[in-house]
């Protein structure tokens, strides 16, 4: 809950008891639980950060391994951009939001990144012996990711999920 309040209207805007009211639960509580505002936030981008890349790996795990598996993901992040409740990457917004000052905070916005580049890795790895992705999936899955993050800013700044469309193009151009 207390993650789905930060994400839809920033970490510096939301107050402990705003959340304690969302969740039914004393300020004191929350304390006793997280020790601060600080370690509240820390548990809700670390839980946003896990669950996203769960739906990911869940959600390309049936489809046949390779070049469907590495686009599948663009597909997946398509339809979020596509969203109502789409506004950007939550880890990477909370790190600008805090202007990188929050070690913790731009820590696990890292680990989050580094996260996509492993399963990223992963699927290239398993592309053809003769594809270039294959060689150097760890070339590739940083270019993919570029790719990922550009579309997910502009997605989220427009308003409008085109640039996820342009990004799964550019992909299928790498991937080829």
């Amino acid at each position: 809950m207390s993650e789905r309040i930060f994400y839809n209207r920033g970490i510096s805007l939301v107050g402990v008891a705003e959340i304690a009211d969302a969740a039914g639960a004393s300020k004191a509580t929350l304390y006793k639980n997280f020790g601060s505002k600080e370690g509240l936030v820390e548990a809700a981008l670390l839980d946003r950060s896990e669950r996203i890349h769960r739906w990911l790996r869940n959600g390309v795990a049936d489809l046949a391994p390779g070049r469907a598996r590495v686009l599948g993901v663009f597909d997946l992040l398509l339809d979020w951009f596509s969203g109502d409740d789409f506004h950007g990457c939550g880890l990477v917004s909370a790190a600008a939001e805090q202007r990188a000052s929050d070690p913790v905070v731009t820590g696990l916005a890292r680990r989050h990144l580094q996260a996509y580049r492993d399963l990223l890795t992963e699927l290239l790895a398993e592309m053809p012996e003769t594809s270039a992705a294959r060689q150097d999936p760890d070339l590739f899955a940083g270019r993919l990711l570029l790719l990922i993050e550009g579309a997910t800013v502009i997605s989220s700044v427009d308003g409008n999920p085109e640039a996820g469309l342009t990004a799964r193009a550019w992909a299928e151009s790498l991937l080829d």
